[in-house]
């Protein structure tokens, strides 16, 4: 299925691993050209030369995008060299776990107002354009109660409801905004590669609860991911769509 993403220009937050490289990943094999911010220089580099195999514009920086300046600039550069922006991937998290000041401001940095920030640099952008698409990345613990990561939960679910109200303010700029809400996702370096390290009961205890026996991919969020970025989904907006394997249920 061709999602016409050929040309396009794709910001993706926390894109040097995981959910975030293989979204960019998949949008760069779709023709996009693609733009990747997180704060470990030698990841960034690494992903940098992965996503430049595809063939299309590269961009890539560090930024912490909980400082608001950084992010800006970030957002601004990598329109720049791009030429454009069609697409946005707020997917930087801070992972806050701890029920405690830095647990939660943490969250509150990255996960909703790296967001919130990203989108206020991004939407003048799109609106020049055209048009565009934001998609979020929350997690089903935004879906129910979380006693082992409180800010984590709360925030995503946080952007659920921010989605809601930026679908409505920017449709009649042809600007669509969904979320995505992944379930346990597994790879290297990942939260569960570390829970099967060092907390394997954990480890085995949620994946005993998904349905389909076992943890999700990068790729299975990105499929979903570059759907909802791309023209294939024009009349989707505003939408929360898990992918989890069936681990809520």
């Amino acid at each position: 299925m061709d999602l016409g993403l050929k040309s396009k220009s794709a910001i993706v937050t926390g894109g040097s691993r995981g959910i975030g490289f293989a979204i960019a990943n998949l949008l760069g094999r779709e023709g996009a050209n693609v733009s990747i911010c997180a704060r470990n220089a030698e990841q960034v580099e690494k992903a940098r030369e992965a996503l430049g195999q595809h063939g299309g514009k590269v961009h890539a920086a560090t930024c912490d995008v909980a400082d608001p300046a950084a992010l800006e600039a970030y957002i601004n550069e990598a329109h720049a060299v791009l030429g454009g922006l069609d697409v946005l991937i707020n997917n930087a998290s801070a992972f806050g776990r701890s029920d405690d000041e830095s647990g939660w401001q943490s969250s509150i940095d990255v996960d909703l107002m790296a967001s919130v920030r990203a989108s206020w640099a991004a939407i003048p952008l799109m609106e020049a354009a055209g048009g565009g698409a934001i998609v979020h990345i929350s997690s089903i613990s935004g879906f129910a109660a979380s006693t082992r990561t409180p800010p984590y939960a709360a925030i995503k679910a946080t952007l659920m409801q921010y989605t809601l109200t930026q679908a409505l303010e920017l449709a009649s700029k042809n600007i669509r905004v969904n979320c995505v809400a992944p379930g346990s996702i597994y790879f290297e370096g990942g939260t569960w590669d570390d829970a099967r390290q060092n907390n394997p009961q954990l480890y085995a205890a949620i994946q005993d609860s998904i349905p389909s026996g076992r943890f999700g991919k990068p790729e299975e969020v990105a499929d979903l991911t570059a759907y909802l970025a791309s023209s294939a989904a024009a009349w989707v907006t505003g939408q929360t769509v898990a992918v989890d394997g069936g681990q809520m249920l």
